[in-house]
């Protein structure tokens, strides 16, 4: 959700677990699947995909018959929270936090041309500049472009299990 009540967008984003790149965005004035299916095929357009798992949480968008359809045709796996911790989505929400409390997206009340243009340069700078902790204080492209570097593991937060889980 980006601006306000009077003038709201929405944002779709993929991205990359591994590297943290977002590499499929739209913005859009509804929560129509079409924002989503849009991201979507520009993260494919982008990238060459094998053996992808795509992992949502439970929105109406991802789990439409035309989404699945889409990651059906392009034999990617399909991956839901069970349930609405934002923990189960952790890059997801991560990544949302950090475009919304860095760089101010959220703040952008224009018209939504506008606000398209502002976000992709802000992708853009986020993609190419923001180095991760857990990318070795690597930018996600620059983590994208290693393949070989094994991310860093940290204990799930809230829970009593030792599983580790991979951010």
């Amino acid at each position: 959700y980006l601006g306000n009540r009077e003038n709201p967008a929405y944002l779709s984003l993929i991205t990359d677990a591994y590297s943290k790149k977002i590499v499929g965005f739209d913005v859009s004035d509804s929560l129509a699947t079409a924002s989503c299916l849009n991201a979507l095929k520009m993260a494919l357009k982008k990238e060459n995909p094998k053996s992808l798992i795509h992992h949502s949480d439970r929105g109406l968008q991802y789990c439409s018959d035309d989404y699945q359809k889409l990651l059906k045709k392009h034999k990617i796996r399909c991956s839901m929270t069970q349930e609405s911790d934002p923990y189960e989505n952790a890059i997801a929400e991560r990544i949302n936090g950090i475009l919304k409390q860095e760089y101010d997206i959220d703040k952008f009340n224009v018209d939504l041309n506008t606000r398209k243009i502002l976000v992709k340069q802000t992708v853009e700078i986020y993609n190419e500049l923001r180095p991760h902790l857990s990318n070795y204080y690597l930018t996600p492209m620059q983590m994208h472009q290693q393949q070989d570097l094994i991310p860093k593991s940290y204990k799930k937060k809230n829970s009593t299990n030792t599983n580790i889980c991979t951010v």
